[in-house]
C-alpha cells in the first residue's frame, strides 16, 4: 500500500531534514520506488543537500498549477526520486501552503512510498503538511526544550487525527546531559523507531552533497538510518553485517590524517 510519511520536528535545527532524506535512501536502497518532497517552502534544503538546489520545475510550480507533480520529480545517481522546493523568496510570496493536500492522490501516484520534509514548528506550512499525512514520524534531539516542543506537535497531530508512527532522536552523544530514551518515551507516550548517533560523517556527507547512506554507508548513523527504514517497510536487514572491518577503519583514519 503507498503511504505518505511526513518527517516533522517541533523545532529547527534538529536534523530533521536530514533524516528525511537519509531515511528516503535507505528505502531507495532497499528496492522501494521512494520520493523525498520538500514541504518546507520557506527554507528548502532537500535540493541543496542532493546537489538540485535549482531546477527548471519544483513544487512551487506544482502548487501554483503550472506543473504537473511528475514534471518537478528528479532521479538522483542512486535513483532516488526528489521533488525539490524553490530557494527563491520571490516565489515563496506567491505560494498557499494549505494547496498542498489537494495533491496528494497525485503524490502517491509518483512511488511506493513518500517521504515529505515538513516545515519545523507548527506553523501554516507544518500544519499542511501534516495534513498531507498517512502517518507522521517526528524527529527530536535528547533535550528538553526539543522534547517538549515535540510533545506539542504530537498533541496537535492527534487532534488533526493523524497517526505518529514514533520518534527518532538524533544527535544522540550518551551523556549524562542528555535525556534518556526512558525519559523521553514516558514523556511523549510514543514509540521511539530509532536512535541516530552525533557524528562529524553527517556533515562530511552535507558538505558532499549526497545522503549518508550513500557517502558513508557502513557509519554508524547510516545503518542506525537503514534500521529505521527496515522496520517501517518491513523487510530484514542485519546491520552487524556492514559494520566496517578492522582495515576499513584503519585506512580512514589514514586519511584523515
Amino acid at each position: 500500500m503507498k503511504k505518505i510519511i511526513v518527517i516533522t520536528s517541533g523545532k529547527g535545527g534538529v536534523g530533521k531534514t536530514t533524516t528525511a532524506i537519509n531515511l528516503g535512501a535507505a528505502m531507495n536502497y532497499f528496492g522501494k520506488d521512494t520520493v523525498v518532497i520538500d514541504a518546507n517552502l520557506s527554507t528548502p534544503n532537500v535540493g541543496i543537500h542532493l546537489n538540485s538546489p535549482e531546477v527548471p520545475v519544483n513544487l512551487n510550480h506544482v502548487l501554483s498549477k503550472k506543473a504537473e507533480p511528475f514534471e518537478a520529480v528528479y532521479e538522483h545517481d542512486s535513483r532516488l526520486k526528489i521533488i525539490p522546493s524553490s530557494i527563491s523568496v520571490k516565489e515563496l510570496k506567491k505560494i498557499k501552503p494549505d494547496k498542498l493536500k489537494n495533491f496528494k492522490e497525485d503524490f502517491k501516484k509518483l512511488g511506493e512510498y513518500i517521504i515529505v520534509d515538513s516545515a519545523a514548528g507548527l506553523g501554516e506550512e507544518a500544519i499542511s503538511a501534516i495534513q498531507l499525512a498517512d502517518e507522521i514520524i517526528l524527529v527530536t534531539n535528547p533535550e528538553m526544550p526539543a522534547i517538549t516542543d515535540a510533545l506539542k506537535t504530537i498533541k496537535v497531530a492527534e487532534e488533526m487525527k493523524k497517526p505518529v508512527r514514533g520518534i527518532i532522536i538524533t544527535r544522540v552523544r550518551k551523556n549524562k546531559s542528555e535525556m534518556q530514551p526512558e525519559e523521553v518515551k514516558a514523556m511523549l507516550e510514543v514509540p521511539i523507531i530509532g536512535m541516530i548517533p552525533e557524528d562529524l560523517r553527517i556533515q562530511e556527507s552535507l558538505s558532499l552533497k549526497d545522503a549518508l547512506i550513500h557517502t558513508h554507508p557502513k557509519s554508524k548513523p547510516a545503518r542506525a538510518y537503514k534500521e529505521i527504514a527496515a522496520r517501517i517497510i518491513d523487510v530484514y536487514y542485519d546491520s552487524s553485517k556492514e559494520k566496517p572491518t578492522i582495515w576499513e577503519i584503519l585506512i580512514q583514519k589514514i586519511k584523515k590524517n
